[in-house]
């Protein structure tokens, strides 16, 4: 559910403004709505703490240096001073990298000359004595000059390496060139100098992890300030009133109002009107807040005056995670692992939504695999283990259930919407869509299935097309009812016949699963009797095969499970996801 909000306006004079802000921030209830530009020396300066900090937390982050760390210590000191000196080893670690990198690509450059001292050939030049370093192919080198002594150094594909010495300087035809900086010997010493400092310092860092969680912490106390300075900032002025603006629960503001009343502010609290931006609160039963985890792992939110659907959508994502899936054994492998997570990292995660969530979700993966008899593939289990519903092993009772799947989810959209227009006449329109779903199930069946199609079915569609042609845009004009209708007839009709068709995703995707179990399954159990070796083969066979599940499993409910609630359902109940977090400004 939605929470409703109020908009509230705190009034205080200029030079309480920030003791007002700072009790506000204490009492935890208001998001705050900037009336004015942030800005100012102290932002500036946070931002640039803030993107400080952030730089040496990714470099203590890295798992090269991040590892193995028994304990973490509380920093002391000035952590500018630190954060500094992490920054500045990480970038000279850089630096040593990437120097060391030319240098061996010059140490193999030059390998094929030997090992020479460019500081003596630059000492011979000015002495008079010019030597340069030339590739030339060798029948060309009749074509240096007599006076020139020529030494070959080596060939290589028809290619001479020379070095030509002469009293004066030259200029041939060929590719000269330009001497290194230093002899191989020295360019091998410096890279081995180089990489005791870069492992060094490395070492330096990984013993610098010790401060990651303080640093977090820091890091966190500068997001607050920076916070607290935003709104104070952002604050509207009028002579000597300033006043902030934001929203808060409407169950809420008789705390806000005690608040005005104790610290003797003004306020004025009232509903948002049409043009507010309101950030958006959802309150739900705790049973139903556990599929919270899925919108914010995919970042999605509904505007305020849209819709919650954390009900239908964790009621069919478990339906469609235990089709995707299809694998009791799988389904298995997720609840161990959801156990071996909650045991090593509960202490660390305040909420436990996401725990329980996995085992709920892990749970219908079992379900199905026992019910249609897949465990670790099917054609195995044949001999010794029977489904508990046989059915589910019929791939067009399955494909018809998706298609049945899809006409009650979108069905269920346009009930909503239905239900929220009553008693308006607009509420029939959605009835129509209903008749037309139902009309594409028994359609998709018939194209897809080869089913007959029912005589009532073409009622479905003739009547439920009537609805939505008069009654999307009622009017008392006839006509122009009809030429809306119309609009949103033809724009809708064939993407929902297609979103049911859509569902069967739903089969196909479980189907592969099983495919990829058993093909595994069968190259394994045919080197098992050919000796241990083999065996050890199989058993490995076997092994990649159900990993590959357990990686693919997740990613397939993430590509399908989610777009058929978020895109599918959403576009049918006509829900944008244009809403932003209710984030009050606390401490």
């Amino acid at each position: 559910m939605i929470v409703k909000m109020k908009k509230a306006t705190i009034l205080v004079q200029g030079k309480d403004a920030k003791s007002a802000t700072l009790k506000l921030r204490k009492l935890g209830l208001l998001h705050v709505e900037h009336q004015a530009t942030p800005q100012g020396k102290e932002l500036n300066a946070l931002q640039e703490e803030i993107a400080f900090m952030s730089e040496a937390i990714t470099i203590l982050s890295m798992p090269k240096y991040n590892k193995n760390v028994p304990e973490h210590k509380q920093l002391e000191g000035d952590w500018k001073i630190t954060a500094k000196h992490i920054v500045d080893v990480y970038k000279r670690i850089d630096h040593l990298k990437e120097y060391g990198r030319r240098l061996s690509a010059q140490t193999e450059e030059w390998g094929n000359w030997g090992d020479f001292e460019p500081e003596t050939i630059k000492a011979l030049s000015a002495k008079g004595i010019f030597v340069k370093l030339y590739q030339i192919p060798v029948k060309e080198l009749t074509q240096v000059p007599e006076s020139v002594v020529v030494s070959q150094i080596k060939v290589l594909k028809g290619v001479a390496l020379v070095a030509l010495v002469s009293l004066k300087t030259i200029e041939l035809p060929f590719k000269e060139l330009a001497l290194p900086n230093l002899s191989i010997s020295k360019m091998k010493a410096r890279l081995e100098e180089d990489a005791k400092v870069s492992s060094a310092l490395s070492e330096e860092l990984s013993g610098l992890c010790l401060y990651r969680e303080s640093f977090l912490s820091i890091k966190k106390n500068l997001l607050k300030q920076f916070e607290f300075e935003e709104a104070l900032k952002g604050m509207g002025q009028h002579e000597n009133i300033m006043y902030l603006t934001g929203y808060s629960p409407c169950d809420k503001t008789d705390m806000l109002l005690a608040a005005a009343k104790d610290n003797t502010w003004g306020i004025y609290v009232r509903d948002p009107d049409e043009s507010d931006n309101v950030p958006t609160l959802i309150s739900n039963p705790r049973w139903i807040s556990i599929i919270n985890p899925v919108f914010k792992f995919i970042e999605i939110t509904p505007g305020y005056k849209e819709l919650d659907i954390s009900l239908w959508f964790l009621i069919f994502f478990s339906i469609f995670f235990g089709m995707l899936i299809g694998d009791a054994g799988i389904g298995a492998i997720f609840c161990l692992l959801t156990f071996l997570a909650q045991r090593k990292f509960a202490a660390k995660v305040k909420n436990i939504k996401i725990f329980v969530l996995f085992y709920l979700l892990s749970g219908c993966a079992i379900v199905w695999g026992v019910a249609s008899g897949t465990i670790f593939g099917q054609e195995w289990l044949k001999g010794f283990i029977k489904p508990v519903f046989p059915v589910l092993q019929n791939e067009k009772f399955v494909q018809s259930l998706c298609f049945l799947l899809g006409a009650i989810h979108l069905s269920i959209a346009h009930s909503w919407r239905a239900i929220l227009k009553a008693p308006s006449l607009k509420a029939l329109s959605d009835i129509g869509w209903i008749l037309i779903l139902w009309g594409g199930f028994f359609l998709a069946k018939t194209l897809v299935l080869a089913d007959a199609f029912p005589d009532f079915g073409k009622w479905l569609f003739l009547s439920g097309t009537l609805l939505v042609i008069v009654f999307s845009e009622p009017n008392r004009n006839i006509l122009k009812a009809i030429s809306k209708g119309l609009g949103a007839f033809a724009l809708s009709a064939v993407n929902s016949f297609t979103d049911i068709v859509s569902y069967v995703r739903l089969f196909a995707v479980g189907l592969a699963t099983v495919a990829v179990a058993d093909a595994f399954n069968n190259m394994a159990m045919g080197l098992w009797g050919n000796g241990i070796l083999a065996a050890f083969l199989g058993a490995f066979i076997l092994f990649i095969g159900q990993a590959l599940n357990v990686i693919l499993g997740p990613i397939a409910v993430l590509v399908h499970g989610v777009r058929l609630n978020v895109l599918e359902f959403c576009n049918h109940i006509d829900l944008k996801w244009s809403g932003f977090s209710y984030k009050p400004l606390h401490e």
